[in-house]
Parts: structure tokens; C-alpha cells; sequence
């Protein structure tokens, strides 16, 4: 990832991150596209200076996310840095903690849950990084102070507790990896 801390990406406004994500996600407004609609604007109201100005733009962020949960179990929290591109390809049973780091180009499939082992962890904030290019199958469980290299691919139900390096295969429960040039 090219910025640091909870915002989106420098140098960009609100409206062309949206066009960018309205683009990836196949020009249609999808619930991928809204619950990451709605995790920009998360991010953005968090810029505006003066606590009493950023109060309606909070109220209306809960009344939106939580209608996004509620109506497509796609739970993607403000504080988690999402990248540019990044695709939730399916609705229903997503769950993106707060403290998880997506990088750019990136793809998650339905019932997908990434995010932190413990309370204790949430502290330190040791959550999943993920690199640029990552692709998330269906069902897949990310979790603990892990890294995920760029371009790798994570495998339908798998359960990833370990690094997957760059352009690596993970599969199986607990996930681990395979050659990849051996398809």
C-alpha cells in the first residue's frame, strides 16, 4: 500500500475513488460496489475537521453500513484500509475487521472473513496485510498477524493462519501452500 493510516489514498477525491471502484466492479452498482461506496465514505468523513461538522456524516455512515450488513452480509469496516480496484465479487457473510490492510487490485468472494485471533491481538494491531493482486476464493478464512504476498491466490475454504509468499498458492484447512506451476 502507497499511504499510511486509516484514509483513503492521497491525492485522489472522494468522487474519483468511487469512479474507479464503480469501474472495477463492472460498471454496475453492485453490493460489492455500495459496501465499498460506503467504506470510502467512512474514511472520508473522518477528514472533516471540526468534531460537530463530522457528526451528521457519522450518523448517516452507521445508517449506511449498517444497512449494508443487514441487507447484504457484507460487513466492511471504516478503519480497514481498503485498495484501489479492490473488487468484492459476491455478496453475503463478508466480514473485513477493522484493522485489515487490502492492498490495490485485489479480489474477495462471498462468505470471506479476515481480521484478527484475539483481543490481544486487536491491541498490537496484528491483522492480515495483504499484498496487490491477491485473489480470495470462496469461503476463505484470513486470520492472525499474517502477510499475503502480492498475486497470490487463496484457495475456496481454505483457512489461512501462516505468510503466503508472492505468487503462492494456498489451500486446504489449515491452508498450506502449493506449487502453483503445477496445475
Amino acid at each position: 500500500m502507497t499511504w499510511i493510516g486509516n484514509q483513503n489514498p492521497p491525492g485522489m477525491s472522494l468522487w474519483e475513488l468511487w469512479r474507479e471502484d464503480f469501474e472495477a466492479h463492472g460498471r454496475e452498482f453492485s453490493p460489492g460496489f455500495q459496501a465499498v461506496a460506503v467504506h470510502r465514505f467512512g474514511n472520508w468523513r473522518m477528514s472533516i475537521g471540526p468534531k460537530p461538522l463530522r457528526v451528521p456524516l457519522s450518523l448517516l455512515y452507521r445508517v449506511l453500513n449498517t444497512r449494508i450488513r443487514n441487507t447484504h452480509g457484507i460487513e466492511l469496516n471504516y478503519a480497514s484500509k481498503w485498495g484501489r480496484r479492490s473488487v468484492i465479487e459476491h455478496q453475503n457473510g463478508i466480514v473485513i475487521s477493522g484493522y485489515v490492510d487490502v492492498g490495490d487490485d485485489c479480489r474477495v468472494r462471498h462468505n470471506v472473513t479476515m481480521g484478527i485471533r484475539s483481543a490481544a491481538d486487536a491491541a498490537e494491531g496484528k491483522a492480515p496485510v495483504l499484498g496487490n493482486g491477491v485473489d480470495i476464493g470462496a469461503g476463505a478464512v484470513v486470520i492472525g498477524p499474517i502477510t499475503i504476498g502480492d498475486g497470490a491466490v487463496i484457495g475456496a475454504n481454505a483457512v489461512v493462519t501462516i505468510d503466503v509468499p508472492a505468487g503462492a498458492l494456498a489451500v486446504g484447512v489449515p491452508a498450506r501452500i502449493v506449487d502453483r506451476t503445477a496445475r
